[in-house]
Parts: C-alpha cells; sequence; structure tokens
C-alpha cells in the first residue's frame, strides 16, 4: 500500500502546469547531448544509427571541435534545465502552506494562473473577503481607504502623523499564507500598559516602519514580506484624507469615527482636501483587473471613502473588468438605517459621480428565522432585497447563501463562500458568456420595497 501511494504521488509530477516536467525534459536533451560530445571526443565507437548519424556529423568536423561543441550544448541545456526544475520546485517549498511539496507547487501554480482580482473598501469586511480570495488566485490587490481616525489608528495618526494603520494591518494579515505565530503576533492588541493599551503591535510596527522607509506605502511593502502575503494591499491614497459627512438635518460631522456617532441620516459624504491623489498603483492595479469587488463594509466609512477619490472612480468606470458590488447582510445603525439594496447602490454610484461601475450585486439571501430579535438591541435589521428597483437600474442580481455564524450567534459573511460565488460568477461571464446564470429565487420574505421596511 505504501508503495502504491508513493507511486500515485510521484505520478502527479506529470500533472499539467507545475513547469517542471519542461525543464526536466530540458535536463534530459541537455544529458543526451553531453553524452554524445563525450562519444565524439573520446573516439567511442558508435553502436546505432543515431550513432552513427553523430559520427557523420564528427567526419565533417574535427572530433575535437564537434565533440566540444555538442558537450558546450548540451551542458547549457543541462544547467538551464537543472536550474529551473529546481527554482520551480524551491517556489512551492517555500511556502508556509501545509502538505506534499508537490501540492503546495500545484496549488501555486494554478492560484498564479487566476484572475487578477482588485477588491476595494476598509474595515473588517475588506479582510474578510480577502480571506476566501486568496485560495482562487494570487493576482490579489486590496485596494484600503486611509479615512479612519478612530482607536489605535485614530491616536496613532494623531501622535505621529502616519496614515492609519488599521484596516491596512488587517488586510495584510488576512492575506497572510498562515495563521502563523508572526500573524497573530502582528494582529496582537495590548491589553494594559500605559501609552500601549488598545493599540495593536501591527499599527505600531506599521508606524515605525512608515517613520523609518519615509512613507506608508514603503512600510506596507516590508511587512508584506516578513508575512509572506499572498497578492498585494495598497492605500487607496497616501494624503492626510479626513472625512466630512453632511446630514439632511443641516449638521457637518467631521471624522469617520464621529459619522455613526450623529444619529442622523447622511445626505452625503465628502473629504478634506476635496481632491486627494490616488496612488498610482492602485490605478494601475484598477486597469489591468479582471474583476472588482466593492464591499462588503460600511457604505459610509468604507466603501464610499476610495471612491471620493475622483481617480479611483474614473478608473473603475474606464475599466474593462467585471464589477460587482457585496452588498451588507444587515443595516448599519447610524449610517444605513432603513436602507435596502438599491439604496446601497444608489448611494454607490451618487457619490463616485459614474453609473457604470456596478455590473452585479451579490446578495445574501438566507437568515436563521430568529435573527431579527438577536440585532433589534444594536437598531439593525435585515437589509431588504428590493428586487425590482435593482432591475431598473440594469444591475444583475446575485443571491446565495453567504452568511456564517460568529460565537456571538451574530451573522458574518463567510470568507470561503464569497469566494465562492465571486469565482462561479467570474466563470461564467468568461468561458460562457452566452449562458444564463442560474442562481435559486430570492425568497419572498426577503423582498420588498424601503417604505415596507419602515
Amino acid at each position: 500500500m505504501k508503495f502504491k501511494s508513493r507511486l500515485s504521488r510521484n505520478a502527479g509530477w506529470l500533472i499539467p502546469g507545475l513547469q517542471v516536467k519542461r525543464w526536466l525534459f530540458l535536463v534530459l536533451v541537455g544529458a543526451v547531448f553531453i553524452a554524445l560530445g563525450l562519444a565524439i571526443l573520446f573516439d567511442a565507437k558508435p553502436i546505432s544509427f543515431i550513432m552513427d548519424m553523430v559520427k557523420l556529423l564528427a567526419g565533417i568536423l574535427p572530433s575535437a571541435v564537434s565533440g566540444l561543441i555538442l558537450l558546450g550544448f548540451g551542458g547549457i541545456l543541462f544547467l538551464k534545465g537543472w536550474l529551473n526544475a529546481n527554482s520551480s520546485v524551491l517556489q512551492g517549498i517555500d511556502t508556509k502552506d501545509q502538505g506534499h511539496v508537490l501540492e503546495r507547487l500545484y496549488r501555486r501554480r494554478m492560484l498564479d494562473k487566476g484572475p487578477k482580482i482588485v477588491a476595494i473598501g476598509g474595515g473588517t469586511g475588506l479582510s474578510t473577503i480577502l480571506k476566501g480570495l486568496k485560495h482562487i488566485t494570487n493576482n490579489l490587490t486590496a485596494i484600503v481607504t486611509v479615512g479612519d481616525d478612530g482607536g489605535s489608528s485614530g491616536r496613532l495618526r494623531k501622535e505621529f502623523g502616519v496614515l492609519p494603520p488599521g484596516d491596512i494591518r488587517n488586510c495584510i494579515a488576512a492575506l497572510a499564507s498562515e495563521e502563523d505565530l508572526v500573524t497573530k503576533l502582528f494582529q496582537y492588541r495590548f491589553k494594559v500598559g500605559n501609552g500601549l493599551e488598545g493599540h495593536s503591535f501591527g499599527n505600531l510596527f506599521l508606524s515605525a516602519l512608515c517613520n523609518i522607509t519615509g512613507d506608508m506605502m514603503s512600510a506596507v511593502i516590508e511587512s508584506s514580506k516578513v508575512l509572506a502575503i499572498r497578492g498585494k494591499v495598497l492605500p487607496a491614497t497616501l494624503d492626510d484624507m479626513r472625512l466630512v459627512a453632511q446630514m439632511e438635518d443641516g449638521r457637518v460631522i467631521y471624522g469617520e469615527s464621529q459619522i455613526p456617532e450623529a444619529k442622523g441620516k447622511i445626505h452625503r459624504l465628502y473629504c478634506e482636501p476635496s481632491r486627494p491623489r490616488a496612488l498610482p498603483a492602485a490605478l494601475k492595479a484598477i486597469r489591468e483587473a479582471d474583476i472588482i469587488i466593492m464591499g462588503p463594509g460600511s457604505l459610509y466609512t468604507s466603501i464610499i471613502p476610495n471612491l471620493l477619490i475622483r481617480d479611483i472612480s474614473q478608473a473603475i468606470s474606464k475599466s474593462h473588468a467585471h464589477k460587482a458590488y457585496i452588498c451588507n447582510i444587515m443595516t448599519q445603525p447610524g449610517e444605513t438605517d432603513f436602507f435596502s439594496v438599491s439604496d446601497h447602490i444608489k448611494t454607490i454610484l451618487t457619490h463616485a459621480g459614474y453609473a457604470n461601475i456596478i455590473d452585479a450585486v451579490i446578495i445574501n439571501d438566507s437568515l436563521p428565522s430568529n435573527l431579527a430579535s438577536k440585532y433589534r438591541q444594536y437598531g439593525s435589521s435585515p437589509v431588504v432585497i428590493d428586487v425590482e428597483n435593482i432591475k431598473k437600474m440594469g444591475i444583475k442580481i446575485i443571491n446565495a447563501r453567504l452568511i456564517e455564524e460568529n460565537e456571538q450567534g451574530l451573522v458574518r459573511h463567510s470568507p470561503k463562500r464569497l469566494a465562492r460565488v465571486v469565482y462561479k460568477w467570474y466563470r461564467h461571464i468568461t468561458l460562457r458568456p452566452n449562458k444564463r446564470e442560474h442562481y435559486r429565487p430570492i425568497p419572498e420574505s426577503m423582498q420588498g420595497v424601503k417604505e415596507g421596511v419602515k
């Protein structure tokens, strides 16, 4: 049984896409040429037709010359094949993934061929989807909002003048290959200590690196190397961007952390400075993307802040990528009270200034029956799926079960389910563009209009 298992595992080296067979073949060809060169050089007697042909070739040139030519050519092929074969295998070994090297190498090669995905947002929502997407592609870029001014990030921003590191830290940790000790250290939050309490180690690490390297982008690059992340994390801008909300009652609220506490309806969101400069690398990622994902996450404080950067909104509008918005499961008190799915979409399009930045909306269509009572104490309710209003906007509805329950019994998006739906949608529209996509009907209990929720 062990022999059969070993045999079947070794046969796996023949799987297409590993980029090992081509180099091993080159090693073989090189070895043949080396053997032929040695045969001619030392005047070995050919014993086959191939050797006769070699002898004929040797007769044209002096044996010393032809032998050295074949020997050198074979040596070059052998070394090139050997070095590249080793490089391909070492890429599979040099990873935190568990399992046989063949499995790791195959996974690495398949992920390298995955679609180019850009995920835009912030907060816990963006890190949630990144945890799932990293299992379907290595070509993943997270564009993160830098408007946070609360908690540890706000304190570091005020005291050291750095961009808020919290959301960036969460995304770097989410893209780490494995939840090992270094990743846990990066996410560790100090519970005691004068000046340290409330800070996470990753926030302090990023802030220190920012001061050492000169900017947050360089700090992110170095931190990403430490955790060996899959993909890239990019701040939307390196400018000191601050959010401002104009409420319907005329109040003006300054600061991301103060907006949910204002207890009113937001009329519009803007930022200071009014035209922050987009990070060039973020614009490049959007231009080259196959898929652009916005959400899940807080509508006004995680998603829209990125779209207030005009160059980013324009780049998304011009991009030929397939664009989807992942809608929140529940309304958020102080931000999206009584919002339906179409309200979320309209708000995004209005602030972005472009009507073509969303092709499809991904919606959760399954909730536990006892959920309402748990959320009522938080002033939150399920986001109603107003199907007809969404269809009138020309936006495709993709619905599936996307949730998982946490330890508190509350629902959150499941990283694996989100990634599975995104990949299924992408496969349908790229490999079978004319085939109708089939998703289960949305339950009537989850359909309605905004007025019905009130």
